[in-house]
């Protein structure tokens, strides 16, 4: 995943929770945002201190990453999306992850139909 893909500012991250649709489980909240001139989608990762500690967060936010670097075809190119990890994520490993991002994004119907 490289630097062009990623949310940093916090004005982008801003955008997108006050024009984005959000959708949730029990371990993440993506909110969604459409952008037309887009040719790949951006990820933003929010994961709190209650989430655990530096280890544990850091560790969630890898496996986002790489859910979303095994999904970059599936998913839609035109979006920016912002991903929040609940309590819950720190005690998934990186199946578990990846089934449960996959579940939101199909509820936020931004997965292509394999």
């Amino acid at each position: 995943m490289n630097k062009r893909q990623r949310i940093k500012k916090n004005e982008d991250f801003q955008k997108v929770f006050k024009k984005g649709k959000s959708f949730a489980n029990r371990q993440f909240v993506v909110y969604c945002m459409k952008k037309d001139q887009q040719l790949e989608f951006r990820i933003g990762l929010s994961v709190s201190k209650k989430v655990g500690n530096a280890v544990t967060r850091v560790q969630v936010k890898r496996y986002l990453r790489q859910v979303f670097l095994e999904l970059k075809d599936e998913v839609r190119p035109d979006m920016d999306y912002v991903i929040i990890a609940r309590n819950q994520a720190a005690k998934l490993d990186f199946h578990e992850t990846k089934k449960s991002l996959e579940h939101v994004l199909k509820i936020a119907k931004v997965l292509k139909k394999k």
